[in-house]
């Protein structure tokens, strides 16, 4: 009998149902785990679920590279679904690839990937974490700034999640819109990733980080970009009649502001157009260090109410020669509406 469910187990396993395996006891069946074991199957968002898998031919795959560690703190772990259907124009079939990115490790050093990695991440999109957290969170992308006993070289890490969808077939590669889950499964799926990557680095605080109250969804719902961008005074544009330049609408509060306009097309991905930002929470200012400063920079320091603000702004080629009048003024007029707003008194700018 003990030979005959020993071979059962083995033929179960050779045949490759599902995500199970052997554990390392030996024991069987356990759940897939994912990222370093931040991540299990069926636990929290579809995309960790059997519901994800109910496409034809779908499976989940991961992709991951080394654990972070104290002397190696970039890490990255690549969670994919694949599918395929039938293709009524073509003997091949249409597949989709769906995939969730985390990241660990300090924000980017050089410049333009710097300001990349802003765009993406303080998108107007996207909620503040609740709970003291220094994050930010929507549906598709999560960033949380760590502890500072996790910085790297005097630069602040973070954990980031970030989706994105592709579909394939005859008439080529297209990207299509991909959302992991609602907020709250993104937020619990970002601090699992931050407690798992700083147990690995070795930079874990005392207790695990933890959220349990309700997420403010405080975005906008996208709309055309119109003028003044986000409403706020004197950040103008002349932008053009078509309706690709969307505008996002995110947190407008005392210690965080975020305003982005990006370029939709079908079957691309969205194009960062125009980013601004107020931040005053110590942790979130000090993603912006390394980025060259000043007005014509798109980068100012101020003490407003006694704190310590930055004041970003970044406008791409597409729509630096639609600034009005020109693209440091726009700045300047962001810096100035805004600062008014969270009491940055006169002599205070940096």
């Amino acid at each position: 009998m003990r030979t005959l469910a020993v071979a059962a187990g083995a033929a179960v396993l050779a045949s490759g149902a599902g995500l199970y395996g052997l554990s390392e006891t030996g024991s069987w069946p356990f759940k897939a785990s994912y990222c370093w074991g931040a991540w299990q199957e069926d636990s929290g968002p579809d995309f960790l679920g059997e519901k994800a898998l109910g496409k034809s031919g779908s499976e989940r795959r991961a992709k991951e590279s080394a654990a972070p560690s104290a002397a190696r703190p970039n890490a990255t772990c690549t969670v994919t679904i694949a599918s395929s259907v039938p293709d009524d124009d073509s003997d091949d079939p249409l597949t989709f690839d769906e995939r969730v990115t985390l990241a660990y490790g300090p924000v980017p050093a050089a410049a333009e990937e710097h300001r990349a990695w802003i765009a993406h991440f303080f998108d107007g999109s996207a909620s503040p974490l609740p709970d003291g957290l220094n994050g930010l969170v929507a549906g598709d992308r999560a960033m949380l700034v760590l502890p500072e006993a996790c910085d790297v070289s005097g630069r602040p890490s973070v954990v980031t999640i970030r989706s994105e969808g592709w579909g394939d077939g005859h008439l080529g590669k297209k990207a299509m819109s991909f959302a992991i889950g609602s907020r709250i499964d993104v937020a619990r799926m970002l601090l699992d990733a931050a407690n798992t990557t700083m147990s690995k680095a070795g930079c874990s605080p005392g207790k695990p980080l933890r959220s349990t109250s309700p997420i403010a969804v405080t975005a906008e719902k996208e709309d055309r970009a119109a003028t003044p961008l986000c409403r706020i005074p004197g950040v103008t544009f002349e932008f053009p009649k078509d309706p690709a330049h969307q505008q996002r609408v995110g947190m407008v509060a005392e210690r965080l502001q975020t305003c982005s306009a990006v370029w939709r097309a079908r079957g691309v991905p969205d194009e960062p157009a125009a980013q601004f930002v107020m931040a005053a929470e110590p942790r979130m200012a000090a993603l912006f260090d390394g980025l060259p400063e000043g007005v014509g920079q798109g980068l100012v320091r101020a003490t407003c109410d006694g704190r310590t603000t930055v004041f970003y702004g970044n406008v791409e080629p597409g729509l630096k020669a639609r600034s009005r009048p020109d693209e440091r003024q726009v700045f300047a007029n962001f810096v100035k509406s805004v600062g008014e707003r969270i009491g940055c008194k006169a002599g205070e700018n940096a």
